[in-house]
């Protein structure tokens, strides 16, 4: 192998980009808002000792 071998892919080179679509970008947002609302929901079972549907009087 050579030592100046390019490992950047064309399609990751701007992972941040807000981009629509079924891209790997939209996949990466899609995690990092998935991982925000799973960490909310289990703080407010923490600080409130209820669950996160009783906290909102939805049961």
């Amino acid at each position: 192998m050579s030592a100046n071998t390019n490992l950047t892919s064309p399609s990751l080179k701007n992972r941040n980009a807000w981009l629509w679509g079924f891209t790997p970008q939209s996949e990466i947002w899609n995690g990092r808002l998935a991982m925000i609302g799973f960490m909310s929901a289990v703080l407010i079972e923490m600080f409130s000792g209820q669950g996160f549907l009783h906290f909102w009087n939805l049961l």
